[in-house]
């Protein structure tokens, strides 16, 4: 009978202390979910139990606003929102910098929420290629550019670091797309088709820009060097494509403005531009203005109504020199800590496609103006 009695007891303390672990683990999923849902209410971007967690691993990393945005991989717009959040509640505090509060660090230790670490090859930086063999273009590249327009906020322009434009290449010639190759370079800011022109691979470079600087600025470079295998335009991309660039080359590169219409209206003209099935295409996109849902649409039309494939994503390919007109930009409206960024901290995907038999451009006029460079996620503008 004593045995019976002390099992029951048993049994009944088990029964309650399970009781009470799942209370424990339901008021800690209470406290997660009603974070999220205060977020949700400051904001058209889908946030997740994931970004909420990016952003205090990032926070436990730095206090630097540039560097949490950059370590948690969501859209500036959206981080501010959960800083302000966690802020009201209690869990950051914002000053000269954005730390956890005691009441925060319980939080993520409670729900299991690490440090975001970056842990990059210090030769490649992460991306996976040597530029060991173009020592000298990058010389050379960095004498001539010295002399470069700077980027104007009207055009969304930022340039990549002159590392960031070799290692392009590099990637570009490991996989044999320029070598004896027809490129086309949309936008030419970073300045490719100058390291192009250096390398002395490619059979022909056409590059369009909408900045006659940019366009002149090529065109003295390419008559310095005695480079005669080029072709220059100023162009507003906006524009219907040209007769002479559709099905003339063999590959093509772009740095696109994050917008659905910009992604249509420089990656379709493009795909345009190539001659054939076989034929890839370079572009960079970033998480820093771009969800997750954006990128889901993103690959919808590059899949299906593009009808490209995906060979290659390589994350923070592309690092970009801090502007200089950050004081501008929404990013600094938005930003808790007005205190300018002292690392680069905007990098972008670096994403390869390839044309099939049925992939299709696009070569129309685009009907937008503002759209094209700004919609919520957008910070740089």
């Amino acid at each position: 009978m004593g045995d019976t009695s002390n099992f029951q007891s048993k049994i009944k303390k088990n029964l309650y202390l399970s009781f009470l672990s799942i209370l424990v683990r339901d008021e800690k999923r209470d406290n997660m979910i009603d974070i999220l849902t205060e977020i949700q209410k400051k904001t058209s971007i889908n946030v997740y139990e994931r970004s909420l967690r990016n952003v205090i691993g990032a926070i436990m990393s730095t206090d630097d606003f540039w560097e949490i945005v950059a370590l948690s991989e969501e859209p500036l717009p959206l981080v501010v929102d959960i800083i302000d959040t966690l802020r009201r509640k209690g869990y950051v505090m914002v000053n000269n910098g954005i730390v956890l509060t005691e009441k925060g660090k319980e939080f993520a230790s409670r729900e299991g929420i690490v440090r975001t670490d970056e842990m990059l090859c210090r030769n490649c930086s992460g991306r996976g290629i040597s530029i060991e063999q173009f020592r000298d273009v990058l010389e050379e590249f960095n004498r001539i550019v010295k002399g470069r327009p700077m980027p104007k906020r009207e055009f969304d322009q930022g340039f990549v670091t002159t590392d960031t434009v070799i290692a392009r290449v590099a990637f570009m010639a490991s996989r044999n797309d320029i070598q004896n190759k027809e490129i086309f370079v949309i936008g030419d800011d970073d300045l490719t088709s100058i390291a192009l022109m250096l390398t002395n691979l490619p059979k022909r470079i056409a590059v369009i820009d909408i900045d006659k600087r940019l366009t002149d600025f090529i065109e003295k470079v390419s008559e310095e060097l005695n480079y005669n295998n080029i072709d220059i335009f100023t162009f507003d991309i906006r524009d219907d494509l040209p007769d002479y660039i559709k099905k003339k080359f063999d590959t093509f590169i772009t740095d696109p403005p994050e917008t659905l219409y910009a992604i249509k209206a420089f990656v379709g003209r493009g795909i345009s531009s190539l001659r054939a099935p076989g034929c890839a295409g370079y572009l960079g996109l970033t998480r820093r203005e771009s969800s997750l849902d954006k990128w889901i649409e993103i690959e919808k039309l590059l899949v299906n109504e593009f009808g490209v494939v995906i060979t290659d994503i390589i994350k923070n390919f592309n690092e970009y020199v801090n502007w200089g007109y950050e004081e501008m930009t929404r990013a600094w409206e938005l930003s808790p800590v007005k205190k300018k960024p002292v690392r680069n901290w905007y990098k972008s995907y670096m994403i390869r496609i390839l044309t099939l038999k049925n992939s299709t451009g696009f070569d129309g006029k685009i009907e937008v103006d503002e759209e094209l460079y700004n919609d919520e996620e957008s910070s740089t503008t």
